[in-house]
């Protein structure tokens, strides 16, 4: 049945989402965000770009074997062993997508293809044809559509349909578009585009001018059925439009929108937290729909309206999105069935050895603070997947020395497949000295701290302390995360995870598209 109220929601985290610096995400990680997407309930998951390398085809084939439900799409560009790659990819899924794209605006065209209107619009056709060998379900992206001349981009569309795309894409791309703009390019297309009710129009905006959840929006209302987006709007340089943002808008505002999504909002928060465990970048407080604050209010007018009349103040309610309402407080006298059960509650489903490595870290920490909160948890079940993921190097044990009128020195022992390795080293001060030495024992010497950020996972002096590194070695950045009760320890453990995760080579060439 065809629904022409329905918007379909075609998430990109995994593929336009970690083209962020030192957001990529190993295959597991991929694979439990995707399961995670699939309880969310999107209509299109693109898994990544399988061209790009031996590591990004694995996690698309892996997505397209084990979720089942969401269409599994990949992306290449308008060339046959792009388009063939893809294939080998997404052909597993029993609802495979190939999304293909070539740029369309004058600058991309002359500067970056060094085409003419007419060659490229061929190459698309052609790609086009070359996807429907193997699918009917092909999407044609127009790249940098919001600077294409309008006349030729309904030229191609019209072109691309003709050679068969089912859904065409309208990108804009470096986020210079604005929702009037935008808007009315969608209704041209409409209005320009012989054939355009063939295939479902979609746009995927990007976040430069801060605009892209309101072009979207736009687009939607001047009919555009599919909207591309990502989870807490990640994706490389501002971001891309936020799902969150998009589905809600949509949710709130019914009257308004007449439209609807097929998405379990309650889910939309598990969603964000398995996002920022596993890129360990949060959000800002301020940020709406999952940011710390959104539900929030500390001006006591607002907390008068509230306690008479929550929808005086309160447009939507915390467990719409998956908002818990409180934080569950075990101590050390909790079992293990309180533990497990809480974990269930939390989105984690652990067993067996996974489950009981957690359950001592929690018996650890219950040792030495007096709560553990619900972020606690979260932290322990983080810290030991890092741990599996990302272990060719261990903490043993680090002592720090510092006295006045001299440099603090650090003495750091590691441990590496059974054997113990350490070393004694001074730096400018004391996490200085620390990293100095574990660059010594692990051979990343030329590896250059680029970012750190300290913090506390809950409130008080016995808080677990919450480090993230951004380490860069060569042309690859990793993100780096460890938690501990001692920040410095903390602090060591984010940078031996970062040296782990440059070593274990996971990170893959970022590749610019759509």
């Amino acid at each position: 049945m065809n629904d022409d109220k329905k918007i379909i929601i075609f998430d990109t985290t995994l593929r336009d989402g970690e083209q962020s610096p030192g957001f990529s995400m190993n295959l597991q990680e991929k694979l439990e965000f995707a399961f995670q997407l699939k309880r969310l309930g999107v209509d299109v998951i693109e898994a990544g770009f399988p061209i790009s390398s031996p590591g990004d085809f694995e996690a698309v084939k892996a997505v397209a074997q084990q979720v089942e439900g969401p269409q599994i799409c990949g992306l290449a560009r308008a060339m046959e062993k792009d388009i063939d790659r893809c294939w080998e990819a997404v052909q597993y899924s029993s609802r495979p997508r190939i999304h293909t794209f070539i740029a369309t605006s004058n600058i991309h065209v002359e500067k970056k293809l060094k085409k003419t209107n007419k060659e490229v619009r061929d190459i698309a056709v052609k790609a086009v044809k070359r996807a429907r060998g193997y699918t009917e379900n092909v999407e044609f992206s127009t790249e940098d559509a919001a600077r294409t001349d309008r006349d030729y981009i309904c030229e191609v569309i019209e072109a691309t349909i003709d050679a068969g795309a089912a859904t065409i894409n309208v990108p804009d791309t470096v986020g210079y578009s604005n929702p009037w703009e935008f808007g009315d390019l969608i209704a041209y297309i409409f209005e320009k585009v012989k054939n355009v009710h063939q295939a479902v129009i979609s746009v995927h905006c990007h976040n430069d001018l801060g605009l892209a959840v309101s072009n979207s929006l736009a687009a939607v209302r001047s009919g555009a059925r599919q909207v591309e987006c990502t989870i807490n709007g990640i994706g490389e340089r501002a971001g891309n439009a936020s799902l969150e943002e998009i589905v809600m808008n949509i949710e709130t505002r019914k009257n308004f929108f007449d439209v609807h999504t097929n998405i379990h909002t309650e889910q939309i928060y598990p969603t964000s937290r398995l996002l920022t465990r596993f890129t360990g970048i949060g959000v800002q407080p301020n940020k709406a729909i999952v940011g710390a604050n959104a539900f929030a209010h500390e001006a006591g007018i607002h907390q008068d309206g509230m306690l008479k009349e929550r929808t005086t103040y309160e447009i939507m309610s915390p467990q719409s999105v998956g908002w818990t309402g409180h934080s569950m407080v075990l101590g050390k006298h909790s079992g293990r069935h309180a533990f497990t059960k809480r974990l269930e509650e939390l989105g984690f489903h652990l067993e067996g050895e996974s489950l009981e490595k957690a359950f001592d870290s929690f018996k650890e920490l219950a040792d030495l603070k007096k709560n553990v909160f619900d972020e606690d948890i979260i932290a322990i079940v983080d810290e030991q997947s890092r741990a599996a993921d990302y272990g060719k190097y261990s903490l043993e044990d680090l002592s720090i020395n510092i006295e006045k009128q001299q440099k603090p020195n650090a003495h750091v022992r590691l441990r590496s497949n059974g054997d113990i390795v350490e070393a004694t080293g001074a730096g400018a001060g004391a996490l200085d000295a620390a990293f100095s030495v574990i660059k010594q024992l692990t051979g990343m010497e030329d590896a250059v701290l680029v970012d750190y950020h300290v913090g506390a996972v809950t409130t008080g002096t016995d808080a677990l302390g919450s480090a993230n590194i951004i380490l860069r070695k060569g042309d690859r950045e990793v993100i780096g995360r460890g938690t501990d009760t001692d920040v410095l320890r903390a602090s060591v453990k984010a940078f031996l995870n970062a040296v782990n995760r440059l070593i274990a080579g996971t990170e893959r060439e970022k590749t610019y598209a759509v």
